[in-house]
Formats: structure tokens, C-alpha cells, sequence
């Protein structure tokens, strides 16, 4: 009895301490500790708002003053930025930019993660990709400067260039030269040489020429005056200098060199009737029947200047250019998430479709891109954000010829507000329209971050 009473006691104790342990709640670490929370968030929302809110908030103020910032113009800057032929020239190139960069680079990045993925050395070939992100922008810049010079001792690019051009296109004979002033051949149009007056068989017709370079005639023969032939038109074509003076114009003097090589045309109408090519001795000989009464020529094609290249810097490839410098920079980046989301697809349904008879462009097509479609559009988007405010890379690489034709939005902004015309009130309101543009991308980001975490 005395046990169930203590039994029972311990029972009764038990619940009283339970009773009195009953209203208790257990404290919240941050409901009733919000001052703490916001005690730790307090030196990033600082930090935040002088980083980021002061200066949007300064640049949206200071946008609507003119370029004292005295007098209060409203939107008058954003109709003079719209106005202004440099700034329209900026935007239309930010467009092909946004375009343009991110697509390729992306693509790239596709391949290569794809391509890399079965072979032993993709890891170092996807290291040598990777490898340019480890440059900045300012050193990627002065080096495809260099690459992109148009002298092909210098420039990688056109030493390249020109010597795939020089092994399939023959070079010109005598680049520069030119018919001797007072002579009978006249400039034509396009580069092109034609005699002012017809030519008649039994009446040879010298073409004498100046301004041909030394080495093109160090090893040429003398010329020799050419002699009428029944049923041909004769001439010869020379250098018309006598070394030392002492020579006659227009007259094949001893020792003169010859022009060897050179293509002789005979024209009628407008249309190549004949043509021939000037002997060793710079003699030539067109049929009569068909050259008698017409005029001739010497195409262009006999003095082309000899060829330098590509202007990858000049106004109408600069663009394109330095977009080709920012891919070979961002195609690494893209390549690696890529290959990281890569590496998440499940390999059965690779296998499985292979085994259902399903070729590899079509496992590629069909399936590999369609789940990589959420790393595709975190690697586009990101790359498009980074590209709105491209400035280094263009400031660097592009001459001040075609500076202009290059601009963009953020160099146009670091222009108008530190270059030699200073307006911060037109450079705030370039720096406000370059947020406005920024955000739309921002937004679908942070839609698709938002649906990842519902995930």
C-alpha cells in the first residue's frame, strides 16, 4: 500500500511538475530577437545603400539638371541623348552586342561541353578554354589590339590572312606603277590604264611606264622596241627611266628594263576583244583581225597594290572584332556551367534513346539541349547582363579612328561624363537608361531563381 501510495504520489508529483511546466513557450530566435537580426543585417544594408541606392538615387536626381546642374531641364536629357547621332549609333551597337555575344558564346560553350565530354584530354582542352577568364579585360584588350593590327608583321590576324590570300591569289606584276605623264595611256577608272587614241596594225604602240618598284625589275631584261608584223598589233611596255638621266620619253632608250608579265587588252565598246601577255623582253602582239581600230588597256588586276590584309579596326569590322575578343574570353565560362549541368543528365535516357535507334544529333537535339535548357538560360542571361555594360574591351581595342563607329552605351556614359565635352546630367541620364535596361533581365533572373527554389 505504501507503494501505491508512493506509486501514486510520484504520479500526482509528476503531473504537477508537468502542469507547471505546460505554459512555457519555446522562444522564438527571431521573433522576439528581431533587433538582433536586424543588428547583423544592418553594415550590408549600409554598405548596400551607399553602394547602390545613394548613387541610383543621385544619378536619377541628377539626370533631370543640365550640365552645371544649376538649371533644372526635367527630361531634356533624355530627349538630347535619343538625339544625338553618337549616342543612337551606341545603342544600335549594344543591340548587336546583346545579340550577337551571348548566342555565340553560349553555343560555343554547348559544343565544346558536348564535344569534350567523351574524350580522354577534354579536361585539359576545357582547362585552355577556361584559361582566358583568367585574364582581365584590360590585358585581353592590348592583346587583341596587337592581334588585330593590320600590319601582318605585327598582327596575327592579318599575318594569317594574307598568307591564305597570297597561296590562292596570284600577286600583281608591277603594284604602283603608272603611266609616264604626257603619254598616251590615260587612267580609265578602277585602277585601270587605256590608250587615248585606236591602234592600227603596222603601227607598234609603246606603253611606258614610271613608279615601278626597284625589286620587281632588278632581274627584268632589257626592253627591245618592238617591229611591225603583218596581221598583228605590236608594242612593248617598259620602264621608261634611264638610270642616271639622259634619256628619251616616251622612246625605248638602251638599258631600259623591260615590263614582263604585264596583261595588254585591246577594247572595243566597252568589250575585251583580245588580249595578250608582255614577253621577257616586254614585247606583246594582239591579232589584227580583232585589235585593228580599238583601244587598249592595262587592267588593274597589272598594278593591285600588294595586299595587307584586313582592316579588322576600321569602321565597318571593328564590331564585329572586338565581339570576336569577348566570345574568346566568355565561351570558357558558358563551357563550364554547361558541363556542369551536363554531367547532371541522367545517362539512361542517352542510352535509351540510342538503343531505340536515335542518332547522335538527334539525342543532341532532342534531349540533351531540352534539359539543359535551365543552364542554357542562366549562362544566356548572365552573359547578357555582362555584356550591357561591356566598356573595357572596346575602350582598349578600338583606334580612335573608329571609336565612334564602335561606341556603347557605357563608354558613351564615361564620355559624356569625364571626356572632353562634360555633361554629367546627359552621362546620368545614359547611366539611368542603361539601369532601365539592365532591369527586364534582372527580373527574368530572379522569375527563374524563384521557380527553382518552388522546386
Amino acid at each position: 500500500m505504501s507503494d501505491a501510495q508512493t506509486g501514486g504520489g510520484g504520479g500526482v508529483g509528476t503531473g504537477a511538475d508537468a502542469g507547471k511546466a505546460g505554459p512555457r513557450r519555446r522562444r522564438r530566435p527571431s521573433g522576439s530577437r528581431w533587433w538582433a537580426a536586424g543588428l547583423f543585417l544592418l553594415p550590408a544594408l549600409v554598405l548596400l545603400g551607399a553602394l547602390v541606392g545613394y548613387p541610383i538615387g543621385f544619378s536619377v536626381y541628377r539626370s533631370l539638371f543640365d550640365a552645371s546642374g544649376n538649371g533644372f531641364v526635367g527630361l531634356g536629357n533624355y530627349g538630347a541623348m535619343f538625339s544625338d547621332d553618337g549616342i543612337r549609333t551606341a545603342l544600335k551597337n549594344n543591340v548587336v552586342w546583346v545579340v550577337v555575344a551571348p548566342t555565340v558564346s553560349t553555343a560555343l560553350g554547348l559544343i565544346f561541353a558536348v564535344l569534350t565530354e567523351r574524350v580522354r584530354w577534354g579536361t585539359a582542352f576545357k582547362l585552355v578554354v577556361f584559361m582566358p577568364m583568367a585574364i582581365s579585360m584590360l590585358a585581353a584588350g592590348i592583346i587583341f589590339r596587337l592581334v588585330y593590327d593590320q600590319d601582318p608583321q605585327r598582327g596575327v590576324a592579318d599575318a594569317v590572312w594574307v598568307a591564305v590570300h597570297d597561296t590562292f591569289a596570284a600577286p600583281a606584276p608591277f603594284p604602283g606603277a603608272k603611266p609616264r605623264p604626257h603619254a598616251d595611256l590615260r587612267p580609265s577608272g578602277g585602277g585601270a590604264f587605256t590608250t587615248r587614241s585606236v591602234v592600227r596594225a603596222g603601227s607598234p604602240v609603246g606603253l611606258p611606264l614610271v613608279a615601278v618598284q626597284p625589286q620587281d625589275v632588278r632581274a627584268a631584261k632589257p626592253a627591245v622596241a618592238a617591229r611591225p608584223r603583218p596581221g598583228e598589233v605590236t608594242g612593248t611596255a617598259w620602264l621608261d627611266f634611264t638610270r642616271g638621266g639622259g634619256g628619251r620619253p616616251n622612246v625605248v632608250d638602251p638599258g631600259e628594263k623591260a615590263l614582263a608579265g604585264l596583261t595588254v587588252e585591246a577594247v572595243k565598246g566597252g568589250r575585251v576583244v583580245a588580249s595578250a601577255v608582255t614577253a621577257a623582253d616586254g614585247t606583246y602582239a594582239l591579232p589584227a583581225d580583232l585589235a585593228d581600230g580599238a583601244h587598249l588597256r592595262l587592267p588593274a588586276a597589272d598594278f593591285a597594290a600588294a595586299y595587307n590584309g584586313v582592316d579588322w579596326l576600321g569602321p565597318a569590322l571593328v564590331t564585329p572584332a572586338i565581339i570576336g575578343s569577348y566570345v574568346w574570353m566568355w565561351a570558357g565560362f558558358a563551357m563550364v556551367l554547361i558541363a556542369a549541368g551536363l554531367a547532371g543528365v541522367p545517362r539512361e535516357l542517352l542510352e535509351a534513346a540510342r538503343v531505340d535507334g536515335a542518332g547522335e544529333w538527334q539525342v543532341f537535339r532532342r534531349i540533351t539541349v531540352p534539359l539543359l535548357a535551365p543552364v542554357l538560360v542562366v549562362v544566356l542571361v548572365t552573359l547578357m547582363i555582362n555584356v550591357l555594360k561591356i566598356f573595357d574591351l572596346v575602350y582598349i581595342i578600338a583606334p580612335g579612328s573608329s571609336l565612334r563607329s564602335a561606341n556603347v552605351l557605357a563608354l558613351q556614359l564615361f564620355q559624356s561624363s569625364f571626356g572632353t565635352d562634360v555633361d554629367e546630367g546627359l552621362g546620368s541620364a545614359i547611366a539611368v537608361f542603361l539601369l532601365v535596361l539592365v532591369m527586364p533581365v534582372m527580373y527574368v533572373n530572379l522569375r527563374r531563381i524563384r521557380k527553382e527554389r518552388r522546386r
